[in-house]
Formats: structure tokens, sequence, C-alpha cells
């Protein structure tokens, strides 16, 4: 199973995390610089969901986000299910 929402389609974002050294300016310092840096992925906050659907009269397990679970919450699980196709 891939870490991709199945409502929103949220997956992974890239990034860099940095390392830095010296002394800030604020505290009298030649400055911050940046001495490395090493990739990192943003993950999506997914979980896997058992969700009653009315119209089917049974539960439904689908991989979603907490932003889709938002989406459930508001339109309905039925009407979600028919938006994705």
């Amino acid at each position: 199973m891939s870490r991709v929402c199945e409502v929103t389609g949220k997956r992974f974002g890239k990034g860099r995390t940095y390392c830095y050294r010296g002394i800030a300016k604020k505290q009298k310092g030649i400055g911050l610089k940046i001495t490395g840096s090493s990739k990192r992925q943003h993950r999506p906050n997914l979980f896997v969901q058992r969700l009653w659907s009315a119209a089917q009269k049974k539960f439904i397990t689908l991989k979603v986000s907490a932003h889709a679970l938002r989406i459930i919450d508001k339109v309905g699980l039925d009407k979600t299910l028919k938006r994705l196709g």
C-alpha cells in the first residue's frame, strides 16, 4: 500500500533540513551560516479507517488523511465516494 490519501491524493513532499553554525546577529555575532543540509520527506497525516456506508450498507476501509476525514464529515461518505468515481 502506498502512502497516498485515497480521497484528496495527498502524498509525500520533498524538503531539506539545514544545520546552522555561528552566533546570531541579534547576539552581536557575525551571523548564522548553513554548514550542511540533508534530504527529508514531509509525510501526510494518514489513517486507515473503517467507515460505514449507508447506501451500500457495509463498512468501507479507506486510507485517508486528517483533512479527508473532515471532508467526509462535512459532505458525507457516499457523496465523497461518488466524486472519486
